[in-house]
């Protein structure tokens, strides 16, 4: 993960206490802190679900964009101090995943239930049980990102939807569709954009998630009566998301349909 900076420029810097591999402690130190820096989002999906059944779903909205601030950074940080390299008995991939699960969908199912944000009776506990299952599934997925470096089938964003069911006060019957349309989508070979790894359309991205998180924080200090125009900023976020997303996904098709007319395994045309 990352370039090896310091054979490039010839090793560590003399007198630079190693460590393993050669490289310094200050460096397996820094990584080190990486990696707590990833593991701090299950304090945080604890926090959330605490907040939650406190009542507190305003509390818990702002952990959970702590939450995504982390997700958003960590990658950047690992890749930054060469973890794969420095501390390569840990694997933070596992972390991160251990971390999105309870972050993206364990805590965020937690505050739509605790919010009555789902049907009543058993009806509820089914699509409450949708979106963890399909999670589970797809976590577990060796192919969930694809060497284009996007996501295979939807992403877990769970609290986005718990995000949104809370600020724009929508209704149960609302909510549990949105929460069965995704948790099928999971399993659909949609290509989705992941902002800051995907190479298209990277800086634009890069940009608008920055925009979306802004919008999100605002409409946490509107809320109960969030701004219209904040609003649709926020959505027109999502449906560039899709947009892209769609576009990911007729590009890989076509590149599949090149490569097999290329190697003879499909007619021309």
């Amino acid at each position: 993960m990352g370039e090896n900076v310091a054979a490039a420029s010839g090793g560590e810097p003399s007198g630079t206490t190693t460590g393993d591999g050669g490289h310094s402690r200050a460096l397996r130190l820094a990584g080190a802190a990486v990696h707590l820096y990833t593991a701090s989002g299950t304090v945080l999906a604890l926090l959330i679900v605490l907040a939650a059944f406190d009542g507190d779903a305003v509390t818990a909205l702002w952990l959970g964009l702590a939450a995504l601030v982390i997700d958003g950074t960590d990658g950047m940080l690992a890749r930054r101090m060469r973890v794969k390299e420095t501390i390569p008995w840990f694997d933070g991939a596992r972390l991160d995943d251990i971390v999105d699960y309870l972050t993206y969908a364990f805590a965020p199912v937690v505050l739509l239930w605790t919010t009555g944000s789902l049907p009543g009776g058993a009806l509820g506990w089914v699509v409450a049980a949708l979106p963890l299952l399909a999670s589970s599934y797809q976590f577990c997925r060796v192919d969930a990102k694809p060497d284009d470096h996007t996501f295979l089938g939807f992403p877990s964003y769970w609290n986005v939807v718990a995000f949104y069911a809370v600020v724009l006060d929508l209704g149960p019957a609302t909510i549990a569709a949105v929460l069965v349309i995704c948790s099928v989508l999971v399993f659909v070979p949609v290509r989705y954009l992941y902002p800051s790894r995907t190479p298209a359309l990277q800086g634009l991205s890069l940009a608008l998630t920055a925009v979306w998180l802004a919008t999100y924080a605002v409409l946490l200090l509107q809320v109960p009566d969030p701004h219209p125009v904040v609003v649709v900023l926020s959505l027109a976020y999502l449906v560039y998301y899709v947009a892209v997303s769609g576009w990911l996904t007729a590009r890989a098709a076509h590149r599949r349909r090149r490569d097999d007319r290329a190697a003879g395994l499909a007619p021309v045309g």
